[in-house]
């Protein structure tokens, strides 16, 4: 049995690991951040930038490839202060999408998240496991987007395209 679900590798993009109080990432980091998100395990996006709240005093930055420089210029993760954590992260992670009418029910095989509207909003993201490996999960437009760590991109892929089939 198939689903009606498509399976895309998504481009690298930039990708910035913050941790400390949000007061002292905000004064370091400045206008180069979205406004932190309201609650944990969620998402707040400004400018193609979004910020995800993954932990006590922990956020992932996440822009296009192309931004990289730019926010490793504003972000200065070499010069941080010893009250925050500011690290490139951008060629460790792969991003896939899935998407489309059957998404929730790979979704369902792929991970033991509960996914369900109430509990996983439209701005929802967190870390879990899916396949037996640490992932982040967040929802996108018409499914999910799962990123996991490259090392395990290729296997990972293969993984989600076998549900699919």
């Amino acid at each position: 049995m198939g689903y009606d679900a498509t399976i895309t590798q998504l481009p690298l993009r930039a990708l910035f690991d913050l941790q400390g109080e949000p007061s002292a990432i905000g004064d370091w980091c400045g206008d180069a951040l979205p406004a932190f998100p309201e609650r944990p395990n969620s998402v707040s996006e400004r400018d193609g930038r979004t910020l995800i709240w993954t932990g006590p005093d922990h956020w992932l930055l996440s822009a296009p490839l192309g931004a990289e420089a730019g926010l490793s210029e504003e972000l200065r993760p070499d010069d941080a202060p010893a009250d925050i954590g500011v690290t490139a992260l951008s060629d460790t992670v792969t991003f896939f999408a899935v998407t489309g009418p059957d998404a929730g029910a790979v979704m369902a095989v792929a991970t033991p998240l509960d996914l369900h509207p109430d509990t996983f909003p439209a701005d929802a993201a967190s870390w879990t496991e899916s396949f037996g490996t640490k992932a982040l999960i967040r929802r996108i437009g018409e499914g999910y987007e799962i990123a996991v760590d490259r090392s395990y991109s290729d296997w990972f892929g293969a993984m989600l395209d076998r549900v699919v089939a």
